[in-house]
């Protein structure tokens, strides 16, 4: 579903950036680049912050529960790895006129389908981190990561596409000698993966 809905609409902005405001190329690729680390920070600090928050009163444990707890309670429900579009939209609104009153409206077509770009790749990694058979190294590693993130340890490792901003905000897991905590459930999904 994200795929369908924000494939076309960063397409259209790349559109706007060249057809409308016609903007470079020097302009366009660096705009990209940018949106695409800032959703990396903003990956980050809604993971940690906002879906790892427990609102106060009666009903924030049932509000977290319904935003992100009922992920870490059934993390391999294939229908709960996704954001939804009713909280997508809205979200990607509120981002987009704030970029916009930031950039100007065409600076920030570019820069907004970085944005984009980078949450479909959080959205797509984050699916397949829990599903997908893995070979290389790197994608492991971000699968371990992850992993640790669920089953050992939730107040550390909030980066899902990256762990980039775990290590600016010493957010990483706390090692042993023989590398980081991992439990026995996670080595063996892991080493099932790795050999199959």
């Amino acid at each position: 579903m994200p795929l369908f809905m924000y494939v076309p609409l960063a397409l259209y902005f790349l559109y706007q950036s060249v057809f409308v405001y016609s903007l470079s190329i020097f302009y366009i690729i660096p705009l990209i680049a940018l949106g695409i680390v800032v959703w990396t920070f903003t990956e980050y600090n809604m993971h940690r912050f906002v879906f790892h928050w427990t609102p106060p009163g009666k009903y924030g444990p049932q509000i977290n529960f319904l935003f992100h707890g009922v992920h870490h309670d059934y993390p391999r429900d294939s229908k709960r790895l996704v954001m939804v579009p009713a909280i997508s939209l809205p979200l990607c609104v509120i981002f987009y006129f704030g970029f916009r009153f930031i950039l100007g409206e065409a600076y920030v077509t570019s820069f907004f389908a970085g944005f984009l770009i980078g949450y479909l790749f959080y959205d797509m990694t984050h699916y397949a981190l829990h599903h997908a058979n893995f070979k290389s190294k790197f994608w492991l590693e971000l699968k371990q990561h992850h992993m640790i993130h669920h089953y050992s340890d939730h107040d550390n490792g909030f980066g899902v596409s990256s762990t980039f901003w775990d290590h600016v905000y010493r957010t990483t897991f706390k090692k042993k000698s023989s590398g980081p905590v991992v439990v026995e459930e996670v080595k063996e999904e892991l080493v099932e993966e790795h050999l199959s």
